[in-house]
């Protein structure tokens, strides 16, 4: 039998399936941004590189460590 853990009141993020998901106001005042940067280095790689690889290897890290950095916050925070 799976247990479930119980969600704090004051969570700021619920996980779902290995993800996590705002809860609160403070909770999207930190998602909002964190989903327009990956926007927007997706389009600045997009114009400034011609290749591919290029592409790859300047949004790639930028993508990976904005990630890494928003799941910790949102792992201490749920």
């Amino acid at each position: 039998m799976k247990t479930r853990k119980k969600i704090k009141k004051a969570a700021w993020f619920i996980p779902i399936r290995g993800s996590y998901l705002p809860n609160s106001w403070q909770a999207w005042v930190l998602y909002v941004p964190f989903v327009s940067f990956l926007i927007w280095s997706i389009s600045f790689s997009k114009q400034s590189q011609d290749t591919f690889s290029g592409f790859f290897f300047m949004a790639f890290p930028q993508w990976v460590s904005a990630t890494i950095v928003m799941t910790w916050i949102a792992k201490k925070k749920s």
